[in-house]
């Protein structure tokens, strides 16, 4: 089989293997409404075929009547009243049948949206961090979250469409057959024309689509810029505002250049081919009319058989456009599915503790570059700290410290070496409890459009909402004096998202992420990177010094460019270029008279 055939199959065939799997959805998200859909399709399928049958009867019935009584006979009105009455009940039916298929289309387009958005969310929680750095995952992710919350539903909608005008083509058909094969053969050859168009146009449009996944995010990115008030003043003292538009505006005409293209081929050939369909219907008007005036069929089967074509012509359009439909809903379910089937970059095991726990935490012959580089970020690091130790990492923006306490934390893997906490190797451990091993505080730690207290609670998922832990957590982090101060303490929103937040000084947010810190009291191991680098340098002392006292018999790692700080530590490593050039006690590094020595009175002259 070439190539070119198999891309074919793969392209019309290969991408309808998600219909299974959205009907699956769709029926978990409510079974209930999932049943009364597909029973109103059946509903509205069947009817459109005995109403233009009821009208035939109607028909003929009023001409039959119209004969008797020019002949001078009774002429019998309850049949055609009876008629009548039917039609009308068949057509209140048909309104409540697909009254009811909006209701449930509207319902399920609710809860759907709603379980779509919730298994993306659910599968960013399994991810590792590396996968959130990278710039394909957030093109995966982009994709998944514009369309695909809606595709699923569409995808069933259509399934549904196509069943219901299965049946109304299946009931039109065997009336037509009466008529002529021919009939039934033309119906279905008249709709083909704007299928073909619908079709080859979808799959252009979704190519379209991928590709400009890039363009997209950084339009959002910009929005988010030009919006937002955690970048507004800088916006707006560098004056930034016009090139930042401009810049929007760029992208959004080359995005409308090329919908513009698709939009005019598609609706200039679409227009081509609908004369095709437009011809066949006329023809099969005129066929029916000439076998009227022939006397081969009554005026009542004319009527009906003209309704019939008319409507059959109808349906196989929807038919082959609900098939297009489906198509083009595979092609977006595709993205979908393409980040739920994501897997986890790295492997972990399912230990819970480790053999010695008096061993502490253990760097041996560690060394890591990031995703995607070559350059080592850390390399052959070799460190060990026990229990009841405090470690500071010492070095220029740039050097591995935070990495260091990246892969500490299990966020990434070393390359090369291991690292043990408790004397196992990290990777045999289970990643949620070795994440809730470690306290960190990170520089650019966040700030939660919460109350004080849950921006607290966020240090402890299981004691989210705990009063009496935010209290604890918050006096050993110094907040809690400031925090009682406030009218509404722990319940002050925070942030200016909504309304009544309350937003903090620099100072006192820092308070609230050491706070945060101590939630997590089970913690074996406390990281401050470099949290209060904006305090000055008696208060981040003050600080760390507070720290210290409540972090005995644990691990505790501080970083900092501080060296009055920093020479609390019972070890310090100073780093340079991902490598550790000097380690020991202040005393010792400073008797080295290496790095350490020289940057120490190098800042301590700035304070003389």
């Amino acid at each position: 089989m070439s190539e070119e055939t198999v891309s074919l199959k793969e392209r019309y065939l290969g991408v309808f293997r998600y219909s299974g799997r959205a009907v699956t959805l769709v029926w978990s998200t409510s079974p209930f409404l999932t049943v009364m859909l597909a029973l109103l399709t059946v509903v509205a399928g069947v009817l459109p075929a005995g109403i233009a049958w009821v009208g035939q009867l109607i028909v003929d019935g009023v001409l039959t009547g119209l004969a008797l009584f020019r002949e001078g006979a009774a002429v019998p009105y309850l049949p055609v009243l009876g008629f009548i009455l039917l039609e009308g009940i068949l057509v209140g039916v048909m309104t409540g049948a697909q009254r009811g298929i909006a209701m449930c289309q509207a319902l399920l387009r609710a809860l759907l949206g709603q379980r779509v958005n919730e298994l993306i969310l659910e599968k960013a929680l399994t991810l590792e961090i590396s996968q959130f750095e990278d710039s394909e995952f957030y093109d995966k992710l982009s994709r998944a979250r514009r369309e695909a919350s809606s595709r699923p539903l569409s995808l069933v909608n259509r399934t549904f469409s196509l069943f219901q005008q299965s049946i109304s083509l299946l009931s039109f058909g065997i009336l037509l057959f009466q008529f002529s094969p021919w009939a039934v053969v033309l119906l279905i050859v008249a709709g083909l024309p704007s299928f073909i168009a619908e079709t080859r146009f979808s799959g252009d449009a979704f190519r379209l689509f991928r590709m400009r996944a890039p363009e997209s995010r950084m339009q959002l990115y910009l929005e988010t810029v030009l919006a937002r008030e955690d970048h507004a003043k800088e916006v707006q003292l560098f004056q930034l505002g016009e090139i930042l538009l401009e810049r929007y505006r760029k992208i959004f005409r080359k995005l409308y250049a090329e919908d513009r293209a698709l939009t005019l081929r598609r609706e200039t050939w679409g227009a081509i081919l609908s004369l095709i369909s437009t011809a066949a219907v006329y023809g099969a008007y005129a066929w029916i009319a000439i076998a009227a005036m022939g006397d081969q069929i009554t005026l009542g089967e004319m009527t009906m058989y003209l309704l019939l074509f008319k409507q059959g012509q109808g349906a196989v359009a929807a038919s082959l456009s609900a098939i297009g439909g489906m198509y083009e809903d595979n092609l977006y379910l595709s993205n979908l599915y393409e980040y739920l089937e994501q897997q986890p970059e790295y492997s972990w095991g399912n230990c819970v503790e480790g053999p010695d726990p008096s061993d502490g935490v253990r760097f041996e012959n560690v060394s890591f570059s990031y995703p995607g580089s070559s350059e080592k970020v850390l390399n052959d690091i070799c460190l060990h700290v026990r229990p009841g130790e405090s470690l500071a990492l010492v070095g220029e923006n740039g050097a591995g410290k935070s990495t260091l306490i990246k892969l500490l934390g299990g966020l990434y893997q070393p390359d090369e070496g291991r690292i043990l906490l408790h004397g196992l190797d990290i990777r045999e451990w289970d990643p949620q409890v070795l994440k809730r091993s470690t306290a960190v505080i990170f520089q650019d730690f966040n700030r939660y459009q919460f109350t004080v207290g849950e921006n607290i609670g966020t240090g402890d998922s299981h004691a989210f909402d705990d009063l009496d832990r935010w209290t604890d957590a918050a006096e050993k982090g110094q907040a809690l004096k400031f925090i009682r101060s406030m009218d509404e303490g722990f319940a002050t929103q925070l942030g200016r998202w909504f309304k009544g937040g309350k937003e903090l000084s620099t100072g006192q947010w820092q308070k609230i992420a050491l706070s945060r810190a101590f939630m997590r009291s089970s913690a074996q191991i406390l990281i401050l990177d470099e949290p209060t680098a904006s305090m000055d340098a008696a208060a981040e002392a003050d600080i760390f010094q507070h720290f210290r006292e409540h972090t005995k018999g644990r691990i505790s790692i501080l970083i900092s460019h501080r060296f009055s700080t920093v020479r609390q530590a019972d070890l310090i490593a100073v780093i340079e270029y991902g490598k550790i050039i000097e380690s020991g006690t202040h005393q010792e590094l400073l008797d080295q008279n290496g790095r350490y020595s020289h940057l120490f009175h190098l800042q301590a002259a700035g304070y003389q």
